[in-house]
């Protein structure tokens, strides 16, 4: 069997076109990656079929789809937030199907930051405590906690409401707020599921700017789940995905456009 590395350099000149002579590891390498429920039983179902998968440190990448074509499964995986039935895959050299129940967490915790449709941030708290909350797992001291999470409300212009709790907050306020949150960790992976879903076209338009701004002046690895073809056409590769299966690649613009 191959080890880690092996597979991923595997990956890297096997998969997807990619160049052998890459001169990165691949970020996410997936082969072969399906997920089944309700496993040998009468109604076993089967989401995603074969999935085969290569991000690069740096890259902004969309994977587009419409509602029941695996996006929310295939993004579970991705996030660790679940285990594949088959296939590999190594997450920043880690192989996760090697991983326990609590090298999982650390893997979460500290390599990628989450950025939800629904924001997921905690009522009755700050939004400084929000943003604070990955670096308390992670065991930061309060005083780092703070200054870390200032500085990142700071960059998405947010400063003058770290004290402001959820409630009082617009959408785009509370997505900006859960920007901050998953980079305060500096993770090597930003995960952003339908993250203008809930949002109007104006504070749309401000949220992606915020995802430019972290590839540009940041360099962080995005993968943006999205249903929507304009935002999909804003990323550096766009990957279709239908009933549970990658069925297209292409590049996208690469540029930021009116929504």
């Amino acid at each position: 069997m191959q080890n880690t590395e092996q597979f991923a350099q595997t990956i890297a000149q096997s998969l997807l076109g990619v160049e052998a002579d890459h001169p990165a590891r691949p970020l996410i390498a997936m082969r072969g990656i399906r997920k089944s429920y309700y496993i040998g039983q009468p109604n076993e179902l089967e989401i995603l079929h074969g999935i085969d998968l290569t991000v690069y440190p740096g890259e902004f990448v969309a994977i587009v789809g419409e509602s029941g074509s695996g996006k929310s499964t295939l993004m579970n995986i991705i996030g660790v937030l679940d285990k594949p039935t088959a296939g590999e895959y190594v997450l920043d050299g880690v192989n996760i199907h090697e991983a326990d129940d609590n090298d999982l967490a650390a893997i979460r915790n500290r390599k990628i930051g989450f950025v939800f449709q629904t924001y997921n941030l905690i009522g009755r708290q700050s939004a400084l405590k929000n943003v604070e909350l990955p670096m308390l797992y992670a065991g930061v001291p309060a005083a780092e906690r703070a200054r870390r999470a200032k500085d990142w409300l700071d960059r998405v212009g947010m400063g003058e409401r770290m004290r402001h709790q959820p409630n009082e907050l617009s959408g785009g306020q509370k997505q900006r707020v859960a920007i901050a949150r998953a980079m305060v960790n500096e993770p090597a992976l930003i995960l952003a599921d339908e993250p203008t879903g809930a949002l109007d076209s104006q504070t749309s338009r401000v949220v992606m700017d915020l995802f430019h701004e972290m590839h540009e002046k940041y360099h962080k690895t995005i993968v943006l789940i999205t249903h929507n073809p304009a935002l999909a056409e804003e990323c550096q590769r766009v990957l279709t995905l239908r009933d549970g299966l990658i069925v297209g690649e292409r590049k996208g613009t690469g540029e930021r456009a009116a929504l």
